[in-house]
């Protein structure tokens, strides 16, 4: 596999080092609130998950749409290109290629797109969160599980400290006019669709322990013993673990920091059964060479993509080995 088409590798420094990012990040946000005016700053920010959001939502659904084209749909080939400099000195700056099928999905992401950005509508807005998520999880890599017991303990203690000691958290998570969060209606029997009381689940409660759940999958096949045991006994930690934030919320009637409960989930049942079964020590000495699944479809560069989302499958099936342009910025300043 060309090194240019793996995902981002979070090591064990970046891993470290990413609850204080993270704490200076909230903390610049919360003061960022205070000092100017929220109006303003949630235009700002609306406009720019408006752009990041159809590109996220479009690469989501094309897997699903090309199933409904039919084959002699009439597909061209496109290419956005965008330079700087001249002679050998050009450097792309943009470099976008995509096709009929895209453009159509483009379309149907930009009408949810205008819907959130007039409505700001609670469907809108967890629809640009779920394809962030999932486009997070694709584009973060773990390499191996002491790296993920790192940065969840990191963010475990993050978590605690910016909800139980200050009010940060809280007071940005309903300020952040954004889809960066889940909302989920609490008087939707009542209202309907236009249920305005919301719980909120923040989108990094599921990326991070997303992208551990998938190190566990691919640690399940290099056993190559046929059995998803580790990745189904995380995943259902994770709903246990979700719903044990839910429940604890409801009784205590104040926001919970949903890693609290998510991260010993998480890591302790994985950990109980490889106990179990005697495989700590190939659980930890295993060491993750970003395979990639097969049948998966990947987005190496969000959000410039140079070749075709909808292609993306295909090109997979057929080991296309031509490299493709990385974004300099790293996709977790998403």
């Amino acid at each position: 596999q060309n090194s240019s088409e793996m995902p981002e590798t979070i090591t064990s420094r970046d891993a470290a080092r990413f609850p204080i990012v993270a704490s200076c990040t909230l903390l610049g946000l919360y003061l960022f609130f205070k000092i100017f005016s929220q109006e303003y700053i949630n235009l700002l920010l609306s406009m720019y998950f408006f752009v990041l959001g159809i590109l996220a939502l479009s690469h989501t659904i094309s897997p699903m749409m090309n199933r409904f084209f039919p084959a002699n749909f009439p597909n061209k080939q496109y290419q956005l290109l965008f330079t700087q400099g001249s002679g050998e000195s050009k450097e792309e700056i943009v470099n976008y290629e995509f096709d009929t099928k895209d453009l159509v999905c483009l379309a149907l992401s930009s009408i949810v797109g205008v819907w959130y950005l007039l409505r700001k509508h609670w469907i809108a807005n967890n629809l640009f969160g779920l394809a962030f998520s999932l486009n997070g999880v694709e584009l973060l890599h773990l390499n191996n599980v002491s790296t993920g017991c790192i940065l969840l303990g990191g963010l475990f203690i993050y978590d605690v400290f910016w909800v139980f000691g200050t009010n940060v958290m809280v007071t940005v998570a309903k300020s952040f006019e954004a889809p960066i969060k889940l909302v989920f209606p609490q008087d939707l029997l009542e209202k309907g669709l236009e249920a305005d009381n919301f719980a909120m689940l923040g989108l990094g409660d599921i990326v991070i322990p997303g992208i551990f759940i998938a190190l566990l999958l691919r640690f399940d096949i290099s056993l190559k013993k046929n059995t998803h045991t580790y990745f189904y006994t995380s995943f259902v930690a994770y709903i246990f673990g979700l719903g044990l934030t839910i429940f604890i919320m409801h009784i205590f009637k104040h926001a919970q920091p949903a890693l609290l409960y998510l991260v010993p989930a998480c890591i302790g049942f994985p950990l109980l059964v490889a106990l179990a079964k005697g495989e700590v020590t190939e659980m930890f000495s295993y060491e993750s060479s970003a395979e990639i699944l097969p049948h998966t479809p990947r987005l190496t560069h969000f959000p410039t993509v140079s070749g075709s989302p909808a292609s993306l499958a295909d090109s997979m099936q057929q080991k296309l080995s031509c490299p493709r342009r990385r974004r300099q910025q790293s996709p977790s300043a998403m």
